[in-house]
């Protein structure tokens, strides 16, 4: 399960730096369409430190920021490339693909505080009340830790670019999606850890089957 967590972890990632170009309105407040996807990465890592652990979780994050940069330079010499002579859409793949480095910066700048904060508040909750209340950690670590990234990415990639007020509200606005969806994505956590345990136990129970035949 643990090799699912990490691949589904990396491509939300890249996804959610694809998507970020493209912006929808719900009840006249617009947000990012990645907004929908990066929130799920906190869930993959709470899930994977509480069933994997804090090292594993904390790896899980760093070879995301890897994959990450990996994957910018790669977007940006697809985006060099001189282009086929009738190939006609260079502007509007350079306009989806490309971005801007502020927001390249902002967008991991955001990760890097994040992320961490989210494995390292998890963890101590979880030294704190054990193996119960997962509900909590879960909760109080995405929350806190998607207010981290909220306020770091705009204020990076938009701060001298809009007035303060649109600034703010932009925050306040992608903050309370994340909140909900933070709060929506509690079960998810308990089938996904369940899952994982289980797996855990299978393994062990199988593996003196396995050596019994060596």
């Amino acid at each position: 399960m643990l090799m699912y967590l990490n691949a589904l972890f990396v491509g939300l990632l890249i996804l959610s730096n694809i998507l970020g170009v493209k912006l929808f309105s719900v009840g006249g407040f617009v947000l990012p369409a990645a907004v929908i996807v990066y929130v799920v990465t906190y869930l993959v890592t709470d899930v994977i430190g509480e069933v994997y652990g804090r090292e594993a979780a904390s790896k899980t994050v760093k070879a995301g920021f890897v994959t990450q940069v990996v994957a910018m330079l790669f977007i940006l010499v697809a985006i060099a490339l001189p282009s086929a002579p009738f190939f006609e859409q260079q502007a509007e793949f350079q306009s989806i693909l490309g971005g801007s480095f502020r927001v390249m910066l902002a967008s991991l700048a955001s990760y890097l505080v994040s992320q961490h904060t989210d494995v390292a508040i998890f963890h101590k909750l979880k030294q704190k009340h054990g193996a119960n209340k997962l509900w909590l950690r879960n909760n109080v670590s995405t929350m806190t830790s998607q207010l981290l990234d909220t306020v770091v990415f705009i204020s990076i990639a938009f701060y001298g670019t809009v007035p303060m007020s649109a600034l703010l509200a932009m925050i306040g606005t992608q903050y309370a999606f994340k909140w909900m969806v933070a709060i929506i994505d509690t079960p998810i956590a308990y089938a996904l850890v369940k899952w994982g345990r289980k797996e855990q136990t299978n393994s062990t129970t199988m593996q003196p089957e396995a050596n019994s035949f060596s």
